[in-house]
């Protein structure tokens, strides 16, 4: 059987009989376009093109991983952020597929500056430009594989990869002092009325046995920031608007309790024991506990204990 030549290249196309004046025009659809899944020939270029991101982007993942793991007191949350966003992009693509993949030139636009912006930091190695770089980049790519109406739809996903990053102390300064300030102010309320005498100047704790200072790291900075993440994350998913905009007001006062709850347990230590228990692992532990305990009463009260799959199939 012979097969004309002339209707086996216009299967390939579509032909738009609304053009005006009764013009015709011809676009090329391709099996990604009649199926909405990708090509072997796309699904190799991606690959390749993810692969080549990771080696170019692999001493700014290493330093990140590096300030993940450094202590529970710096962006931990850091680390679940990456894999969170894989999956929940995984399975809003899956409710998308039906949408048609048509890569946009636009991508270059978000690219060619991220990629300037790694650059740039590879000169003068301050790591979080390049780690910054990647939130620009990741869109970009979305855009030139995926097309503008599946980026559009996982936007918020990506865009929430910000939170991975640790934020430099020069930006965040501010709102540790004052998270120390409210953490001292409460343990000088508390202390006293469990009969432990007790004298707190600016962030100074005095007790008969050990003098304390509300650092840094004693904050609840990073329980804050984690609890941002979640909170933000909460709204974009949860099908309980109500219940979102609960989180959305409870979210801090629950990390500065937290945390607060943590430093009077730490003081009271102190002086039954010693001040040297400071410095076992039940410093750290108090700390990683405090955590989880706010982020599960936020999940809580976003009804995502109970709540449907995070990603509607649409």
């Amino acid at each position: 059987m012979q097969t004309d030549p002339e209707a086996a290249i216009l299967s390939n196309y579509q032909v738009n009989t609304n053009t005006g004046a009764g013009a015709l025009s011809f676009s090329h659809v391709s099996d990604s376009d009649q199926y909405g899944k990708p090509g072997r020939r796309e699904n190799a270029l991606l690959l390749v093109v993810l692969l080549l991101s990771v080696l170019i982007y692999a001493p700014t993942l290493r330093w990140l991983f590096d300030r993940w793991t450094m202590s529970i007191w710096h962006n931990g949350h850091g680390l679940f952020i990456p894999p969170i966003v894989a999956y929940l992009v995984w399975q809003k693509l899956g409710a998308l597929r039906h949408l048609p993949r048509e890569g946009s030139v636009w991508g270059f636009a978000l690219l060619v500056p991220a990629l300037g912006l790694h650059v740039l930091d590879v000169g003068i190695h301050t790591e979080i430009l390049s780690a910054l770089s990647i939130i620009i980049f990741m869109p970009g790519l979305s855009l030139l594989f995926l097309g503008a109406k599946r980026t559009r739809g996982i936007a918020f996903l990506l865009f929430f990869l910000f939170f991975m990053l640790p934020l430099p102390l020069g930006l965040t300064q501010g709102v540790h002092l004052v998270l120390r300030d409210i953490t001292a102010a409460n343990i000088a309320w508390a202390i006293p009325k469990m009969g432990v005498p007790i004298f707190v100047s600016g962030t100074l704790i005095h007790l008969p046995n050990a003098k304390l200072l509300v650092a840094d790291a004693c904050s609840g900075f990073s329980t804050l920031y984690a609890m941002t993440a979640v909170t933000c994350l909460i709204i974009h998913v949860s099908p309980h608007r109500s219940r979102a905009l609960l989180v959305l007001f409870i979210a801090v006062p629950i990390a500065i309790l937290a945390n607060t709850l943590r430093s009077i347990i730490l003081v009271l230590s102190v002086y039954w024991y010693d001040v040297e228990i400071l410095e076992t692992w039940i410093h750290s532990f108090s700390g990683i506990v405090s955590m989880i305990l706010a982020l599960a009463v936020v999940f809580w009260a976003g009804g995502m204990m109970t709540a449907p799959p995070l990603v509607k199939k649409t």
